[in-house]
């Protein structure tokens, strides 16, 4: 079976491709507009959980990326007023398993929001994050 490639489209004649609408719909979901997130940040995303899951990422890990990527890009405050303190804990202690890890996929994820100049300035003191 020959692996399915993302597409963003184009010029309105051919959609986006089904994992890409997934990934939108899972930011919105965490209150993150897509519209905030570059295309070149969410087809990284997305083929990220494609190495991960080579077969099909299952649907709750779109999820999973978005609030993620919804905490690190709206910073603590603003992703608790939205989401509420249980998924702010669960973001915070994904985070805080991310740096122990050094490398893993949510260090993948919080890296590439670090790299693309997305991540709120309140999560980069907290977490004492620098690239290098």
């Amino acid at each position: 079976m020959a692996k399915r490639r993302s597409s963003l489209g184009f010029l309105g004649m051919f959609g986006r491709s089904g994992d890409l609408r997934q990934l939108d719909d899972a930011l919105r979901a965490a209150d993150l507009h897509p519209a905030l997130v570059p295309e070149g940040v969410k087809l990284t995303i997305v083929n990220l959980l494609n190495d991960r899951w080579p077969d099909e990422p299952p649907p709750q890990a779109y999820q999973s990326v978005a609030q993620l990527c919804s905490y690190c890009i709206a910073g603590p405050e603003t992703f608790e007023q939205a989401n509420g303190r249980e998924p702010t804990l669960e973001a915070e202690r994904r985070i805080e398993a991310a740096l122990e890890a050094g490398d893993s996929f949510d260090a993948q994820i919080v890296l590439m929001t670090l790299h693309a100049k997305l991540i709120n300035a309140e999560v980069v003191e907290r977490y004492g994050l620098t690239a290098e």
